[in-house]
Parts: C-alpha cells; sequence; structure tokens
C-alpha cells in the first residue's frame, strides 16, 4: 500500500512509520520537523505545516491508507480530509477515549454513551478542557467525508517505547530500581492499556481489508488487574537482572487523605467509582473482532525496560512519584497499620 502517515516521528506515528516500512509498505510521513527520528529506509519524509496549506505540500499525491496521528480538532483535520477525500482509499483517524462526556461506568461501548460536545458560541481554540469535544467533532469530519472509507480510533493508554508521558514508564523504571514500590488501590483493580505496536500494526491490517466505522482500542482482551501487571513487570525487571522488589499495597482512602494526585502523579491509578469510574474498564471488543490483537504483557515490559535503560538518568519525567513522596506515604501506610 501506498501510506500517508500524518505526525509520525514523536510516539504512536513512529511506530506506525516503523511498522508500515518493515512490512513493505510504500511510506510517506507528514511532520512539520519540530521532533526528529531516524527514519526506516525508504521513508520518505515531507516537512509542513497540515494547520496552513497542505494541499500545497501534498499536491495532487494519491495513497491508498492516510493514518492521521496528529489531528485533535475539526478545523485543522478538516483541511487533510477535504484535500485528501478525492485522492486516498481509506483514511483512519487516531483520536481518544476522552471524547466520552460520561465515563462513570465500566463497559462503555462505541455506540451507547455521550459524547462531549463542543459549545456552540464558545471559543474553540484547542485546550485541555476541550480535547474530548474537539476530538469527538474531529471524528464527525472523518466519517461524515469518507462514510465507509473512514475509520476512527479511540486508543485508550498507548503504551511502549518512545513514549513521552511516563505513565506506564514510571512503573517500568520503579520495578527497575528494586526495593519496597507503593502499589495503589486495590490488586484487584482493573486496569487498561494497549502497546502501540500492536495498534500500529492493526491499523495497517484494518487501512488494508478491515470495516470501516469507529473503534474502542483497549485491551488487553481480557481482564488485568493491576496486581497481575505489576506482578509481570516485577517479573520482567528480575530477568533483566533488576534487584529484587516488594510490592506494599496503600489503600485508596490513604492515598486520597494524602492528596495524591491519581493518573499523572501516579499513574494507572484511579479513585475506585466515582466520575472517572469506568475510564480503565470500557469494551474494546469491537476492535478485537475486527482483528486487533495483543501482544503477551511481558514482552511490553521487556522493551519499555529496555529502552528506558539507553534514556538519560537525569531526564525530565512528566509523570509519577517522586521518590521522597513514595517514601512519606509508605512510612505514613506503616504507622497507621502499626496503629491499627
Amino acid at each position: 500500500m501506498r501510506i500517508l502517515v500524518i505526525g509520525g516521528t514523536l510516539f504512536l506515528g513512529r511506530h506506525v512509520m516503523t511498522a508500515a516500512a518493515a512490512a513493505g509498505h510504500d511510506v510517506t510521513v507528514l511532520h512539520r520537523g519540530q521532533t526528529t527520528c531516524p527514519l526506516p529506509h525508504g521513508v520518505e519524509e515531507l516537512l509542513g505545516d497540515r494547520t496552513a496549506d497542505v494541499a500545497a505540500t501534498l499536491g495532487d499525491r494519491e495513497w491508498d491508507l492516510v493514518v492521521d496521528t496528529s489531528g485533535q480538532d475539526p478545523e485543522t483535520v478538516g483541511l487533510s480530509v477535504a484535500h485528501l477525500v478525492q485522492r486516498t482509499r481509506r483514511y483512519l483517524f487516531v483520536s481518544t477515549v476522552s471524547v466520552y462526556a460520561d465515563v462513570s461506568r465500566p463497559g462503555i461501548t462505541e455506540d451507547d454513551s455521550p459524547l462531549h460536545e463542543v459549545p456552540a458560541d464558545g471559543d474553540r481554540t484547542p485546550t485541555p478542557e476541550l480535547y474530548g469535544a474537539l476530538n469527538a467533532a474531529a471524528e464527525r469530519v472523518v466519517l461524515d467525508t469518507f462514510g465507509d472509507r473512514g475509520i476512527v480510533v479511540r486508543p485508550g493508554l498507548i503504551v511502549g517505547r518512545w513514549d513521552p508521558t511516563n505513565r506506564f514508564g514510571y512503573w517500568a523504571e520503579r520495578v527497575l530500581e528494586g526495593g519496597e514500590v507503593l502499589a495503589p488501590g486495590a490488586p484487584t483493580r482493573p486496569v487498561q492499556f494497549v502497546d502501540a505496536r500492536d495498534l500500529a500494526e492493526w491499523f495497517l491490517r484494518l487501512g488494508e481489508k478491515g470495516p470501516g466505522g469507529t473503534f474502542l482500542a483497549v485491551g488487553p482482551a481480557g481482564t488485568l488487574t493491576m496486581g497481575e501487571f505489576l506482578d509481570c513487570a516485577s517479573a520482567a525487571a528480575a530477568a533483566l537482572g533488576a534487584p529484587p522488589s516488594t510490592l506494599t499495597w496503600v489503600e485508596q482512602a490513604a492515598l486520597e487523605e494524602a492528596g495524591v494526585g491519581p493518573w499523572m502523579e501516579l499513574p494507572l491509578w484511579l479513585p475506585e467509582g466515582g466520575e472517572l469510574g469506568g475510564f480503565l474498564r470500557m469494551d474494546g471488543r469491537r476492535a478485537i473482532a475486527a482483528g486487533l490483537t495483543f501482544r503477551p504483557l511481558r514482552e511490553t515490559a521487556m522493551d519499555v525496560m529496555g529502552w528506558l535503560r539507553e534514556l538519560p538518568v537525569d531526564r525530565e519525567r512528566r509523570a509519577g512519584l517522586a521518590r521522597s513522596r513514595e517514601r512519606e506515604l509508605l512510612a505514613g501506610a506503616a504507622e497507621g497499620t502499626a496503629a491499627s
């Protein structure tokens, strides 16, 4: 296939570009040049701003598949869609589970939950507060324009090598360090994430001969608990020669009382119940039926750990507990246990 990847040098797009090149496709990547990475052999690079004149950059070239990993608002996506609708067979837009207006209950599917709406008379400038609403509006642009040739994928947490968010990376790095590790909430609490490589490989299959429409890309196929995840990550770290680690589970009430910030300060932890109660418990069966598969968790963990060991120790980290904060929380938990 002739594949155009829009935004392909940071994380997910880089995996798509890499997978497509490895599969022998004719790959072109369009990006602004703000982040760079080694391009696989044979990949063509186009530098351009998709928010300006995308037609001038792409010209009249035609594609079998466009994978849009960087669009986040209807105006920007609309420019690409309008130019490419007659020049590409299929258009795959990577959206987000943040489009859902209500994520309080488990089991959300593609069709049975309302989406965020952009205020009709409000400022449409992309902001974190409008992130979900703007992505939902961008989805509609793609599907309204391309019909059944359009594909919308709503991933949850995407993990893997080159992930800049450090949410999965925090745990991989923490068990590599060893020692007493603070584990949040209950070990039976479900969690969901998907390896970027699994998404990238599925995008190619979906674009070539899969169905159109909207898909929730969350994994794994069965229930994964926080306890199972951390046990697997610890075993992967041990296999790489890391010092032993032990998990100390700290109850949700203690974390909330201490003011621990969910998701970013303590990745993969969200309080049970409440308005985010269904965020890590969505229904991905439609994507699985359309061919999404999941590699073993151990493989993901070891790949991320190998990559982390290549990075500078003093790099900035965007998520995760500071070690001093973790020690304070563990000490507090120990005192509470002794007092009871």
